[in-house]
């Protein structure tokens, strides 16, 4: 039951944060923002909804590991602070606006903390269940598809850096 619960929570939030970036992205494109990166965006649904199913196939049914659970809601008060910072120029696309970036909050310290997030819960969430090797393929296919997402990222906000 537990691990339902979890894996239940994990499909609604990812639901969720795609319906608010598809709202942020119209409302950004609208302002004038100009997309970049998207050719590799697929890549990044891909990757997640295989990581996703993945946890929920091979996880159903497994018991909660507490510790690792406890990991996993510090990184979604990591996850609320970056949303709320952002706010309405959070998404899940490469938008950009040209306005100054955000240098509150996490952006004070980490110059792309919502990466950062990502990569702790691709490691993290399948942990929850004790899918190791979960954690393992996906946290190195993340590595890859962040290697192409960061390089695009930063080369169209450089100049507004």
């Amino acid at each position: 039951m537990a691990a339902a619960l979890f894996i239940a929570f994990l499909v609604l939030q990812r639901l969720g944060e795609l319906v608010l970036a598809r709202r942020n992205t119209r409302r950004l494109l609208a302002r004038g923002a100009v997309e970049h990166g998207a050719a590799h965006y697929p890549l990044i649904v891909a990757l997640h909804t295989a990581w996703l199913a993945s946890i929920a196939i091979f996880g159903w049914g497994e018991p909660v590991r507490p510790g690792w659970l406890a990991a996993f809601v510090l990184l979604q008060l990591f996850r609320l602070w970056i949303l709320g910072t952002l706010g309405p120029r959070w998404t899940t696309r490469i938008i950009v606006l040209d306005e100054p970036l955000v240098r509150r909050g996490p952006f004070r310290v980490l110059r792309h903390p919502n990466y950062t997030l990502v990569v702790l819960e691709i490691a993290v969430a399948p942990m929850v269940l004790g899918l190791t090797w979960v954690a393992l393929v996906f946290s190195a296919l993340n590595a890859a598809v962040l290697t192409i997402r960061i390089r695009a990222e930063n080369a169209a906000l450089a100049p507004l850096r």
